[in-house]
């Protein structure tokens, strides 16, 4: 998952601003997203899908978001078909489980989790690639 919030190409826009650059995250900032799912962490490799939703920075102790995202695919098998993804993101965690709760298309019914992992972040631009692993039950 690459989410982009700097550059002519971002793919995660800031909607409701805390104070400072992009990279600034404080209690109230919000950001769109709809951002570029691959195979693998480099940009050129297959895309798959798109993450599309939005975070929110929901606590004044320590960069923790609400992140409602819904998972579309768009190659192979599962092309059409969602996940939902809605969850508390503690950033800093080395690994985040990320409840799946429900599901479109080959993915009715779906229940689950996914385990996501900061694969790659820029702290000057907030840019970030993360990894997502799921697992889910559906019919």
């Amino acid at each position: 998952m690459h989410d982009t919030v700097s550059g002519p190409n971002a793919t995660a826009i800031k909607i409701i601003p805390s104070s400072g650059n992009a990279a600034d995250i404080r209690f109230g900032h919000m950001t769109m997203i709809d951002d570029v799912l691959t195979e693998g962490p480099n940009l050129r490799t297959k895309i798959v899908g798109r993450a599309q939703g939005f975070y929110a920075v929901a606590s004044l102790s320590e960069p923790a978001l609400l992140l409602t995202m819904n998972l579309v695919f768009t190659e192979g098998k599962h092309n059409g078909s969602t996940l939902a993804v809605v969850s508390r993101d503690a950033i800093l965690s080395p690994v985040r489980e990320l409840p799946v709760v429900g599901g479109t298309g080959r993915f009715r019914l779906a229940r689950g989790y996914a385990l996501m992992k900061t694969y790659w972040y820029n702290v000057t631009a907030g840019d970030a690639i993360l990894e997502l692993d799921v697992y889910v039950l559906h019919h």
